[in-house]
Parts: structure tokens; sequence; C-alpha cells
């Protein structure tokens, strides 16, 4: 059986990763022969702050278990859900789309089953919220005063149910109070918030397992939030009949985020390298590092994504696939909700604030009014380069990964016989191919970002220190040390 034969994109890419294939620590740019005991030695120095003095590392994790109901039709038993629970009063939140469409129609319908069960809706929920659109949603679930929450739409009608949960009951705090530092103060949440069942209708975020809620801060161009157990849903209620409505456009775009959210997850550092230890458990943060029941999820959520994402480009109507889609975005919501994502995400940030000011690039398949690059996107833009750069820190790890990207075992002679410096150029081109299957834009240019704006992008990644600080490799990331290194990662991500 004869080879095919490697498309000139393919050549390039293989040359360009080759070419910036090195272990990210200074005595391997040099010139010089890789020596693995300096290398440990030049990450270890890098893995605080210079300027800090040594510090207890972290000895535990805890897991923030998800509960979840999975089925066909099961939005129907929401409205039985709040009956159980006595509710009050039942906030609905969801955006003026998917009100439109069976999800919500059927969770609506199934409150209205209910006798005297009184609920209200907020339907003005912004795709890829700000910082304007939560203090709306949060100034009227203050004034309505409700003892229950219900999301019905993606990720961000979930974060912002989350938010405006959480500032109702908090009334007299700033929004800024509880934003992850530094942009924020990231005070602890130390009330017992309201009961909040979720109903995600795509299959990406896995917001209905986590307690993170992202914003973009359009004054700042770039997105952060809160990441905390307390704003955590009390229910996910994942039914698979709620994403048949979605775009192939947007089925792709969420299923990037269950993508790397597992891939990311699954090569944080370990939670055991995470500084510093946590003076009360209240301060233990949700992002921990990657840990045993985390690494169980999120290799479940990738293999299943890799099988079934590409199903589902070809043929939306798969409802095999997009049944294994929304139980894989729940499984690596619970692998990053508790292990944390980092630099796909991190860089993700920025790129998505600066295009409403810079590219403007609107994305085809999304019904908005307003320049918009989906997240999961933003997502994927960087991420050939960034495992190629995380691969020293762990190569077993990102060798296991390409095996799955290649449909073959870890333990088979193709993956086994790569070296350890090798694995991340391979990575790059295996990533590269999966994305360039599902017609990914190839990079920043194709969305419009230059090379003028790659120090923008920089800037706009280092206060994302809540991701940052689980990335392997890259040192002091307030420093130049992580400056260099976000540097080169964006440089490679221009296009591959």
């Amino acid at each position: 059986m004869s080879s095919a034969v490697a498309s000139r994109s393919a050549i390039r890419r293989l040359i360009n990763a080759a070419q910036h294939t090195a272990c990210p620590c200074h005595g391997c740019r040099t010139g010089g022969a890789h020596n693995p005991i300096h290398a440990l030695q030049q990450m270890r120095k890098y893995a605080t702050p210079v300027e800090s003095l040594p510090v207890e590392k972290e000895y535990a994790f805890e897991v923030a278990a998800a509960n979840l109901r999975f089925g066909e039709g099961v939005t129907r038993e929401v409205g039985m859900d709040f009956k159980n629970m006595k509710a009050r009063k039942v906030a609905v939140f969801t955006d003026p789309n998917v009100a439109k469409l069976p999800p919500a129609k059927m969770a609506i319908a199934s409150l209205e089953a209910q006798q005297d069960l009184p609920f209200v809706v907020y339907d003005r929920v912004v795709a890829e919220p700000t910082e304007a659109s939560w203090r709306d949603a949060i100034a009227w679930a203050r004034q309505e005063d409700c003892s229950h929450f219900l999301a019905v739409g993606g990720g961000s009608v979930m974060d912002t149910a989350k938010a405006a949960n959480l500032f109702s009951v908090y009334k007299e705090a700033d929004l800024f109070d509880f934003i992850n530092a530094p942009v924020g103060k990231g005070l602890p949440i130390t009330k017992t918030l309201h009961p909040l069942i979720a109903v995600p209708t795509t299959a990406g975020t896995g917001s209905e397992t986590t307690g993170t809620a992202i914003l973009d801060i359009t004054s700042m161009s770039f997105k952060t939030g809160i990441a905390n157990r307390a704003m955590k849903p009390m229910l996910g209620i994942v039914d698979t009949l709620n994403t048949r409505t979605c775009s192939r456009e947007l089925h792709i775009s969420a299923g990037l985020d269950v993508l790397f959210h597992s891939l990311e997850s699954y090569t944080a550092i370990p939670y055991t390298e995470r500084t510093p230890r946590p003076s009360n458990p209240i301060l233990r943060p949700a992002y921990q590092g990657s840990n045993p029941v985390a690494d169980i999820f999120s290799m479940w959520a990738l293999r299943t994504t890799v099988k079934h994402l590409p199903r589902i480009s070809k043929n939306p109507h798969d409802f095999e696939s997009l049944s294994q889609m929304m139980l894989a975005a729940s499984f690596a919501g619970i692998g990053f909700g508790n292990a944390g994502v980092h630099l796909c995400h991190g860089i993700s940030y920025p790129i998505s604030g600066l295009n409403k000011k810079g590219p403007k690039f609107q994305y085809p398949g999304y019904n908005v009014d307003h320049p918009i690059i989906p997240h999961g996107v933003t997502v994927a833009l960087s991420a050939p380069a960034v495992f190629q750069f995380t691969a020293p820190s762990s190569p077993d790890r990102h060798r296991e990964a390409l095996a799955i990207f290649r449909g073959v075992e870890a333990h088979d002679p193709s993956i086994t016989a790569i070296p350890d410096s090798a694995v991340g150029a391979h990575l790059y081109e295996a990533i590269a191919r999966f994305l360039d299957g599902l017609g990914v834009p190839r990079g920043l240019k194709a969305v419009g970002y230059t090379a003028a704006d790659i120090p923008a992008l920089v800037e706009g990644t280092i206060p994302q220190r809540r991701v940052l600080d689980l990335a392997p490799g890259v040192g002091d990331v307030a420093g130049e040390d992580g400056r260099e290194h976000l540097t080169r990662i964006i440089e490679n991500s221009m296009e591959y």
C-alpha cells in the first residue's frame, strides 16, 4: 500500500516544528547538548518568582465532585427538582437565541407544570459576556430576590447565572471583589449561595460541573473571571437533545474547548509542584494542578473528543457523537475544574478581548451583532505551539496525547520510538493536522492578527496568573523569563 504524499503545508509545519523544538530551559538555548539535570534545575529555579522566599509546596488536592443527570429529555424534570427543593422563586437565565429554541421552551414548560412555583426570566445574556453585561444581570438578580437559579444555555449563560447568584448573596460587594487576582481582589467566598441548576445547550465549556465563570474586561482588552468551588451548580442536567439545534460552527468551537480543557489539565504541573501551600483549606484554589482523579476524567474526554468531533464536523446530525460529546464536555469539566488549564486558555483571553478593537473578526455561523472569535477557536489558535513548548516538561504525558491523536496505543512502536526531545514536534504536527481537518483558522494571522499585535497579546496574557501558574516551563510569568517564553509561543502561533 503506497503512502500518501505529504502536503506542502504539512512539510512546512514539520520544518517549523523541528526548528523550534527545544527544551524551555536557558541551558538548552545556548546551542550546547541537552543536560536533563541542568534543565530540571532551571525549571525549579523559575517555578516561583525569583524575589520570593522559599515556600512550601502543596501536599493535598481536593475533588469538587459534580452532580450530573445525563439522558435524553431530562430537561423536563427541572420543574420537579425546584418543587422538591421548595423553591420560593426561580431566576431563569438564558440568551435571546436559546430562549426561542426547544431546550429553553422545555425548561419553561417544566416550571409551568408545577403548581405554585413562581419564576422570572432573564434572557439578555450576551455571547462572550462582558463586565457591562454581568453588571446588568447582577442588578436584575438583586432586584428580583430569587431563592433558586436556573441556567439554560451555553457557557456564557451558565457563567452569567453563577455571577448573578454570587452577587445576589453579596449584595454590597463590587464585581472586582471576587474577580481573580491580580486583576481583582480574589476574595474567598464564605457565604452559602443559592441553589443553581445548569442545563447546558452546547457540548463545550463544562460549566455545569465547575465553579468557574469567565467574562471579558473590555477596558483591559482581555478575559478573566472568578473561580471558586462555592459557585459550582448543585446539579448539571446534561440532556442529549439540547445540542441538536447548534450550527456546525458552534459544535466545532465548543468541541475544541473540550479538547483543550482535557489536554491542558492533563499536562498542567502536578498538584505537588504548586506553590504556595495554602495556610487555610478555604484558600486552596479550584485549579490545583494535575492529579490522579482529574487525569481519569481528562483522558476519557480527550479520547472521546478526538474520536467524535470530526464525525460531527462531517455530519452535525450524528446523534451518537452528539451524545458522546455532551458527556465528554462534562467529563472534561470535572477534570479541569479540579486540575485547571494553562497556556492555551491564558493566551486565548487577550485574543478574544483585543479582537473587539483590533482585527474585529466576525466568525461565520454565529448569530451576533459584534466581532467574535468563539472561545474554543481562540483556545485552539495557539495549541500546536503551546504543546510543542510544554512537551519537555512531561514527555510521557505528551506522548500519550500524541498516541490518541494518531489513533494508536501509547505502547505502539511508532510512539515509543520517538525520543523525548522530538515529542513536541510530533505533537505540534498531530494537533495542527487535527485542526486542519475541522477547518479551524490556521493561526492568528488567519483571524486578522499581525506581528505588531504580539506585544499586546503578551501583555494581555501575563495577568492570567490563575491559569499561567499551572503552566509547565514558563517560570516567572510576570518577569522577563515568562515574557520571553510567551512571546516565542505567540510568534509560533501566527501561522502553521
